[in-house]
């Protein structure tokens, strides 16, 4: 059952860190990760091995500058060897198991206990009041059944921070309908879920859904996406970088000058393919270290997305250091023939730009091979002439991304609908390419 007291302790440390200094946050995050490295060493089999296999010890952790002596674990690492990654004091039997969404096809399963669950939901009430979010706010969020047990009965009686959840593998007309029941001050879910909502309110012109503010996550949507969720809306759309191994990773807070990292909670890395430090605003691998998993450690530990760091800070004025926005997933970067590999955030740009962009209701981009992109097409109008629309897409594409058309083909399939992802996500750029050679 959940301790509500010790979440809420959680929550005003957690949130009294807002007024500390950088210097402060930064002795603060050190610390920290001192003690998880003297703790994994000692009490979980998994780490006791790696920190001797790499030539180790905690002791030559002295902070996140060192973290780069220790070898990047992955997704793989960890279904390989789950049961020597959990700690020795820990009754496995008690702890919680939860899972990713599986939208690579392949769930990871990892265990907390019941405190890091309360942490969670700490960091995660954090990054939703930056946002403006209150405490009896009507909280809707459009998620997958899978997370509809995240509250309790208790929370829904007090009516506190209580997210009702809606399913996304609802139709369209069914979701509207029982979020007009709630009539939220606060709509969060799946970023694409709501764009796609929000599309179909727009063709109705008596919406009774007005919230307040507008939280999205879980996946990339492009910059056009987000202002015309705004504009339906008539609210601010905010966004949060989660997984659901590190719950809340970074997060916009009302200025939106970039995305807060949750540094008095992980070390966050980006990284190259030698697992060293990228350079300020270049484009790296993102690596976690959690440091308040100790049922179960995360130790550098490579999540599968990509990212950008920033020097810059935000006028807010808390500490918290900023990165940019995730360019997506990596097993979603586009690996071209003449050895560039693209972000999805660039084939989403080059697309809001396309001429007749607003013809388009919805649209995915999938890397077949190599030489081959897909573009599914559902178009607003189906009076369309298919052939133009289809050559100016392949010219506009190869001129903004410079793809020799000689070498890459596109090809083009208009279809009535674009079903979700079987973790209840559209992922509007995806390959299918084996990425293991690239990472």
């Amino acid at each position: 059952m959940t301790n509500y007291f010790r979440v809420l302790k959680y929550f005003f440390s957690l949130n009294s860190h807002a007024s500390w200094s950088i210097d402060k946050l930064q002795d603060y995050q050190n610390k920290k990760l001192r003690l998880l490295m003297d703790y994994a060493f000692n009490n979980v089999p998994f780490y006791h091995k790696h920190f001797i296999d790499s030539g180790i010890k905690p002791s030559d952790i002295r902070s996140s500058r060192d973290l780069h002596k220790i070898p990047i674990i992955r997704k793989d690492d960890i279904r390989k060897n789950l049961d020597s990654m959990v700690s020795q004091n820990c009754d496995v039997e008690r702890l919680k198991r939860l899972s990713t969404s599986g939208s690579t096809g392949n769930p990871l399963f990892f265990y907390v206990n019941q405190s890091e669950l309360e942490y969670r939901k700490a960091k995660h009430l954090r990054a939703n009041m930056a946002c403006g979010q209150k405490p009896f706010d009507h909280w809707v969020t459009l998620t997958s059944p899978h997370h509809f047990a995240e509250s309790t009965k208790l929370q829904r009686l007090i009516n506190v921070y209580t997210p009702r959840p809606v399913s996304v593998f609802n139709d369209l007309s069914t979701q509207i309908s029982l979020i007009e029941q709630q009539k939220p001050d606060v709509l969060d879910g799946y970023s694409s879920t709501l764009y796609l909502l929000a599309k179909e309110i727009e063709k109705s012109e008596n919406s009774k859904i007005k919230p307040r503010l507008i939280i999205g996550g879980a996946e990339l949507i492009d910059d056009s996406s987000r202002e015309q969720i705004e504009s339906i809306f008539e609210a601010p759309f905010y966004d949060q970088y989660s997984s659901v191994e590190m719950e809340r990773i970074a997060w916009q807070c009302q200025c939106k000058q970039g995305y807060h990292i949750d540094s008095d909670a992980l070390v966050l890395e980006f990284v190259d393919k030698e697992g060293e430090q990228v350079s300020e605003g270049e484009c790296g691998e993102v690596v976690c270290t959690s440091l308040f998993n100790y049922a179960m450690p995360f130790i550098r530990y490579a999540i599968g997305d990509m990212g950008r760091s920033s020097s810059d800070s935000c006028s807010c004025g808390r500490p918290f250091p900023l990165m940019k926005v995730m360019e997506g997933r990596k097993d979603s970067m586009i690996l071209l023939p003449d050895g560039r590999v693209l972000a999805p955030r660039a084939f989403t740009i080059a697309m809001s730009s396309f001429r007749l962009y607003d013809m388009i209701d919805q649209f995915r981009i999938v890397q077949q091979k190599k030489d081959v992109l897909e573009f599914v097409i559902k178009m607003k109008k189906a009076n369309l002439d298919k052939a133009i629309f289809e050559r100016e897409l392949t010219i506009h594409f190869a001129h903004m991304l410079k793809l020799d058309l000689d070498r890459i083909h596109i090809e083009t399939e208009f279809v009535d609908d674009i079903p979700l992802d079987p973790s209840g996500k559209l992922m509007a750029v995806t390959s299918r390419l084996d990425h293991t050679d690239n990472a």
